[in-house]
């Protein structure tokens, strides 16, 4: 929209990774040192975290770029709340991999025959899971076994785990101790400095081309990067709002008071809708015990619960599964668990009126056609 008034070639600050526009700071240099080290070993996991937005899949991206053209058959797979078997399913479809059946085994022997066949090309094969925080323990132990293939002594298979912060917390749970043991490299990326902050900025103006404007007050970088925490994404949100206020202005110098007045737009934005715990709370206002109070009543009885005979491994996984869940996830199922409610219902009234049209159509009395006095 922009991009002409300032003479761009390219919007600078879009949301989406993108490779040519990845900036090498502190954090991200020592994040791909450890990469290229792992995957020069070409074998085992290789775990990257960090902030929403911090650059984990373009500093992937920008790893991958880099490697010998077509030595690498490369796989990416975004994960949600994946069982075992769905993790085996997307995996066979990431690398295109055909499948006769539908069991297990039939999975296991394809992926196997497929890494094998790339492995005598002179090729390797490396999976990517973004959103790894989001698998389920079951899922990461199939990946465990994945990384089991050899051919010779040979891994067939190197995996990315790319996750926010909360994955190295998971990953310290006793049912990932296998996993940790195939641990080849792991790194964090944190947010950007106050001086690498400006030079992000300055660096994907460049890239998109930008010459004698836009121009920035000095004092804007230092109040971006408070507003930002570094975190490039959030960088780049308020800068395309800068942007945009700019253009819509006539402005090709940028100032502190045009950031603020941003800031002070977003802010307006992101507080004007109710909060989600408060449409939850008045949607459900109208059932009995809906209130903060009204737990459940055997909650409140003695109970011993080392009485409670449970087994160790499933344990381990209800403790995984519920730190994983917050009250806004909570809170987003139940809203699709009433929509769909909500739609069944419709459609089953829907349903009926036509049965009921049907019916009374069947029930009317036919008009007496011509008849005909036939012989005795």
């Amino acid at each position: 929209m922009y991009e002409a008034f300032y003479g761009l070639s390219s919007k600078p600050f879009q949301l989406n990774p993108d490779p040519r526009f990845y900036y090498s700071s502190k954090p991200h240099r020592r994040a791909r040192s450890y990469l290229v080290y792992g995957v020069m070993r070409g074998e085992g996991f290789i775990v990257i975290t960090g902030e929403v937005g911090a650059g984990k899949t373009t500093i992937v991206r920008d790893l991958l770029d880099s490697l010998e053209n077509g030595s690498v058959v490369a796989a990416h797979l975004v994960s949600t709340q994946l069982g075992a078997e769905d993790a085996l399913k997307l995996v066979c479809a990431a690398f295109g991999v055909p499948v006769r059946g539908t069991g297990k085994a039939d999975m296991l022997m394809a992926l196997e025959a497929f890494f094998i066949t790339q492995t005598t090309q002179g090729k390797r094969c490396l999976l990517i899971v973004d959103e790894a925080q989001n698998l389920q323990p079951l899922a990461v132990e199939e990946l465990r076994m994945l990384s089991n293939f050899q051919f010779g002594d040979q891994a067939l298979l190197q995996t990315f785990l790319v996750g926010q912060p909360e994955f190295r917390e998971i990953l310290q749970g006793p049912s990932m101790l296998q996993l940790r043991q195939r641990i080849t490299a792991r790194c964090h990326l944190g947010p950007l400095d106050e001086e690498d902050t400006r030079a992000y900025v300055e660096h994907r103006l460049k890239c998109a081309g930008a010459t004698d404007k836009p121009t920035f007050e000095p004092a804007i970088f230092p109040a971006l990067f408070q507003h930002s925490g570094g975190i490039p994404r959030r960088i780049n949100t308020l800068c395309d709002r800068l942007l945009l206020l700019g253009y819509l202005s006539e402005m090709t110098h940028l100032t502190l008071e045009a950031l603020n007045e941003v800031v002070a737009e977003m802010q307006v934005e992101n507080s004007a809708a109710p909060s989600r715990v408060a449409e939850d709370q008045e949607r459900w206002a109208h059932l009995p015990n809906a209130g903060a109070s009204a737990a459940p009543t055997w909650l409140n009885d003695d109970m011993d619960l080392s009485e409670l005979a449970l087994d160790a491994n499933l344990v381990d996984g209800m403790n995984d599964q519920l730190t994983r869940v917050s009250a806004e996830q909570l809170s987003t199922r139940l809203l699709r668990m009433e929509r769909s409610v909500l739609r069944q219902e419709r459609i089953s009234l829907e349903i009926l009126s036509s049965l009921k049209k049907i019916v009374a159509a069947a029930r009317k009395p036919r008009a007496a056609g011509p008849t005909t006095d036939l012989p005795k």
